[in-house]
C-alpha cells in the first residue's frame, strides 16, 4: 500500500474506529455514534406456545419455576450476538434463535434473561446450571458432545477472511503467505491457519474487535474467523471492509444444553424444524445477518442424534 494512499484514508479509518470502539468495545458514552444493527421494529414476532409442558426436562422445570429462561450469549459479535452498551439490549441472529426457541418452550421471549458467557466458560455454565441453554456461534463437535448436549445445527458457518475494501491481493487462504493475519488467541481459526498455512504471519489478540481495529489501521492484512462474525463486522462499515473468498471449513452452530437433558434437546430440535418451516428462521436471518448483503442460505439438516 503506497504511503500517500494510506495517509489519504486516515480520517475515514479513524471515524470508523470511533464507531467500532463505541459499539463493539462498549464505551457507550454520551454522544457516541448509535449502534448500527438490527432494528427492533423490523424483527419477527414469535408466537408463544400456550400450555406447553416438558416434565421430563429438569432444566425446563427450573425455568418454569423461576418464571423466565436464562440464556447464555455473546455480546461482541455484530449481527449475531451484540449488546448495546447504552440500553443493555442484545440483538443479532443468535439472539433471534434464542427468542424463537423460548416461544416454542412456552416462555415470552421478552422475558429472557440474557447473560454474556465467554467461549471458554460455555461448558461450565451449562454444567453448573448458570444458564438454561446457550446460543452464541457454538460449533458442534464430538469433543464438546462429551460435556454438553446440542440441538441443531441451525446454521452452517465456515472460516473465512476479512480484508479492507482496497485490498486486491487476498482472495482466499492460499494468498496469505507473507501476510499479517489476525485471529483470537488459541481459537480454532488461529490454529487452522497455523497448521495449514504456515507461511502466514499470525497475530493474536483476545478479541476479534481488536483484530478489526488493527486491520483498519493497516497493522494487519486480514482477520480470520467464522464468516458469520466477519460478515457482521463488514456490515458495520461496508465502505472499509469486505469478506473475501469461500469458507474453508465447516462450523455447524448448535444450541448448547446441559448434557443428559435429552428432553430439552429434542424439544429444541422440534422447535427449530417448526420455525424453519413457518418462515421465522429466514425472517430472523433477513432482519439480522442478512443486513450484511449475503442472502439467506438453506438451513442445515438437524442432527437429532441418539440420547446419551
Amino acid at each position: 500500500m503506497p504511503r500517500s494512499h494510506r495517509s489519504h484514508r486516515t480520517p475515514a479509518v479513524l471515524a470508523v474506529l470511533l464507531v467500532l470502539t463505541a459499539t463493539l468495545v462498549g464505551c457507550g458514552r454520551e454522544g457516541s455514534p448509535p449502534v448500527k444493527g438490527p432494528q427492533p421494529d423490523r424483527l419477527p414476532v414469535y408466537q408463544v406456545q400456550s400450555g406447553f409442558t416438558l416434565p421430563d426436562s429438569s432444566t425446563w422445570n427450573r425455568a418454569k419455576k423461576r418464571g423466565r429462561l436464562v440464556v447464555g450469549a455473546k455480546e461482541d459479535q455484530p449481527y449475531m450476538g451484540e449488546k448495546d452498551p447504552a440500553t443493555g439490549r442484545y440483538s443479532g441472529f443468535d439472539i433471534e434463535i434464542a427468542k424463537m426457541m423460548a416461544a416454542s418452550l412456552g416462555f415470552d421471549p421478552a422475558g429472557i434473561d440474557f447473560r454474556t458467557i465467554a467461549s471458554a466458560n460455555r461448558e461450565t455454565a451449562l454444567q453448573n446450571g448458570q444458564i438454561d441453554y446457550y446460543v452464541g456461534t457454538y460449533t458442534i463437535n464430538d469433543n464438546r458432545k462429551k460435556l454438553v448436549g446440542f440441538a441443531g445445527p441451525y446454521y452452517m458457518a465456515g472460516q473465512s477472511l476479512l480484508v479492507r475494501t482496497d485490498e486486491n491481493d487476498i482472495d482466499g487462504p492460499q494468498d496469505l503467505a507473507g501476510k499479517r493475519v489476525c485471529s483470537a488467541a488459541g481459537s480454532t481459526p488461529y490454529q487452522r491457519i497455523e497448521k495449514d498455512y504456515p507461511k502466514a504471519e499470525l497475530v493474536a489478540y483476545d478479541t476479534y474487535s481488536a483484530c478489526v481495529d488493527n486491520l483498519l489501521t493497516y497493522q494487519v492484512d486480514a482477520v480470520t474467523t467464522d464468516d458469520t462474525i466477519l460478515m457482521g463486522y463488514a456490515a458495520k462499515v461496508p465502505d472499509e471492509l469486505k469478506v473475501v473468498g469461500r469458507p474453508f471449513s465447516k462450523e455447524p452452530y448448535g444450541i448448547g444444553v446441559p448434557r443428559g437433558d435429552n428432553a430439552l434437546r429434542f424439544a429444541l430440535d422440534d422447535a427449530l424444524a417448526a420455525h424453519e418451516r413457518n418462515g421465522d428462521w429466514k425472517k430472523a436471518y433477513d432482519a439480522t445477518l442478512g443486513l450484511s448483503g449475503v442472502p439467506a442460505p438453506a438451513p442445515p439438516p438437524i442432527d437429532r442424534y441418539p440420547a446419551s
